[in-house]
């Protein structure tokens, strides 16, 4: 009895069992084109580049059935001025995003980073670094923002 119990286990969890499905990835075109999309669209300011401004920002987005985004929400960033190049280039992605079909609305996050070019690291852009460090406002959320089902997307890191 216990032997064609066991079997009937065995037989019902091989029949009801299926390999993870494969998530297409959630931007047209696949990784490569977002890279490239972002790579293109990242658009620094002089001020930004002049005062040597380093650091990273944590956005969370939220796109519908058409691709289109309906809010963006900064988590974290060194600067506010560090996380608008990143939030003008999401909105020129407006209508490019795929979400799950049966979903209402799906949220992503992505991280963004931008650096300076290792080879410039003179003592003077030494200086400007640590003097934009040192005024940096970092914003953070203030209260927990439920992730529900999210998809962190592949960090974005710009260099100039």
């Amino acid at each position: 009895m216990k032997r064609l119990l066991f079997l009937a286990t065995i037989l019902m969890c091989a029949t009801f069992t299926q390999a993870q499905q494969q998530m297409p990835f959630p931007f047209q075109g696949g990784k490569d084109v977002m890279m490239t999309f972002f790579k293109e669209n990242v658009v620094l300011p002089k001020a930004l580049k002049d005062k040597k401004a380093t650091g990273t920002a944590v956005i969370k987005f939220t796109a519908d059935p058409k691709g289109a985004i309906q809010k963006i929400v900064v988590y974290y960033a060194d600067d506010y001025s560090i996380a608008m190049p990143f939030i003008e280039a999401l909105k020129k992605s407006d209508k490019k995003w795929i979400i799950f079909d049966g979903e209402k609305v799906h949220d992503f996050i992505i991280s963004c980073t931008i650096n300076l070019t290792p080879g410039n690291a003179t003592a003077a852009v030494q200086k400007q670094v640590y003097e934009s460090y040192n005024q940096r406002k970092p914003i953070f959320a203030s209260n927990p923002i439920p992730l529900d089902m999210a998809t962190l997307l592949p960090a974005i890191i710009t260099t100039y």
